[in-house]
């Protein structure tokens, strides 16, 4: 075994206890000190690959080797619901090995890594916005000193500022890391090659380069192995309309018709396999409420923070249908705040027209009930309960029929965030 392995996957297949297959016979293998990309659709088990990593998972079939002494440490996607009472400072110390002394200058030198150096440890989690959540997520990995470090979708809810600090710091990082990113343009910026998780035959394929080379080189096989395919589907045509006119004519005919259907079984064994394209999201409009006209919010006061403390101020914004307000700021200011204010539909300073359906969308997937099936948790919501309907909509979000039921807590963090928003 190569002395510079970081890990490495044996033929691994693995399926869930209700039968779902997410690896079947998956081979790669990953250098120390590399940085790669996962892909794959929701749903193709890049979660379930990190936890084959880390052990939490173990393979129905194959191997997962990796090398006496290398330490492996996730930053999840989003704070755990049981640890959003807990302080900053009792979160990372549960990740912390060594005295007491010593994990609090580790938490020290993690927080500086991750830009939030200023913060008051002694306040919990559920004080902090989402940026900042995530930021802390990535301390809580770092915090274990790794050598293998597994990133769940680490720019989510991170502004302009905190994405780019994360992209400098792990441009710098010299240990092994696998992240998992719908950020292009962050991908591009550090890792060196991707896993690819095909849904539909659940292997592993590996590429080297950096993500917008390897995405074109994707793409340039499909076209490529597409020609190919038509090339040999044509002249497997043409060569069937030879054998029927050919076997018919009995002695030397019928024996050249023999050979056109050795060539039709050998071009039919060469015809390329060709990843299929993964299924996309329907394009959708959120529905309007024709009955309802004029202004459908207005704000005339909020509150905004001015030296750390919350300050009154009079401001006229109002929405009409089809307008849309951007809401930006760096993490912390407040934007989830408002925004849960507002969908509240009580806050002061904000009036909502007459019959306006509000809907609101949350990141960390607090609206949703994990012990609740698929199912129950879209019927449940809608207006008037139209299974066909629901299932229609469910259907053009990658929700499928197999999902529905499913308990929302073992979906995919990819797959939440697609019932949350349909």
């Amino acid at each position: 075994m190569a002395t510079n392995l970081a890990l490495r996957f044996k033929d691994v297949s693995f399926a869930y206890d209700n039968g779902v297959q997410t690896l079947d016979e998956a081979s790669f293998a990953v250098r120390q000190g590399m940085k790669l990309a996962l892909m794959g659709q929701n749903g193709a088990g890049k979660s379930t690959l990190f936890k084959l990593i880390q052990g939490t998972l173990t393979p129905t079939m194959g191997q997962v080797i990796i090398p006496d002494g290398q330490t492996i440490a996730c930053a999840q996607q989003t704070v755990p619901r049981a640890q959003r009472a807990r302080s900053v400072q009792e979160f990372l110390a549960a990740y912390c090995s060594g005295e007491a002394w010593e994990c609090e200058r580790k938490t020290a030198e993690v927080l500086e890594a991750v830009n939030l150096a200023a913060i008051d440890v002694t306040q919990p989690l559920s004080a902090f916005s989402g940026g900042q959540q995530a930021r802390l997520l990535l301390a809580s990995a770092l915090i274990q000193e790794p050598d293998i470090l597994l990133l769940d979708e680490p720019t989510n809810n991170l502004d302009a500022a905190g994405i780019g600090h994360l992209m400098t710091f792990l441009m710098m990082y010299d240990k092994t890391v696998l992240v998992i990113s719908h950020d292009a343009d962050f991908l591009n910026m550090f890792t060196d090659g991707v896993l690819y998780l095909d849904v539909h035959t659940h292997t592993v394929e590996q590429y080297v380069g950096d993500y917008y080379t390897v995405v074109e080189e994707i793409k340039k096989r499909i076209e490529k192995e597409n020609m190919k395919n038509a090339q040999f589907a044509k002249k497997i045509a043409a060569n069937k309309e030879k054998v029927n006119y050919f076997a018919n004519k009995g002695g030397k005919m019928r024996l050249l018709a023999k050979k056109l259907r050795e060539e039709i079984k050998e071009m039919e064994a060469a015809k390329v396999d060709v990843r299929k394209e993964d299924a996309a999201i329907r394009p959708f409009t959120i529905p309007a409420q024709p009955e309802i006209l004029g202004d459908l919010i207005t704000i005339k006061r909020l509150s905004v923070m001015c030296a750390g403390a919350p300050v009154a101020k009079d401001v006229d914004i109002a929405l009409r249908k089809k307008q849309h307000l951007r809401l930006i700021g760096p993490n912390g200011i407040g934007k989830t705040t408002l925004l849960e204010s507002l969908a509240s539909g009580h806050a002061a300073g904000e009036t909502i027209a007459p019959g306006v359906r509000l809907g609101y969308y949350r990141q960390d997937f607090s609206t949703l009930d994990f012990d609740a099936t698929v199912f129950d948790t879209l019927i449940e919501v809608m207006q008037e309960r139209d299974e066909e309907r629901m299932r229609s909509v469910a259907a053009g979000f990658l929700i499928g029929g197999k999902l529905m039921p499913q308990k929302v807590g073992v979906l995919s963090e990819g797959q939440k965030g697609l019932v949350a928003f349909a």
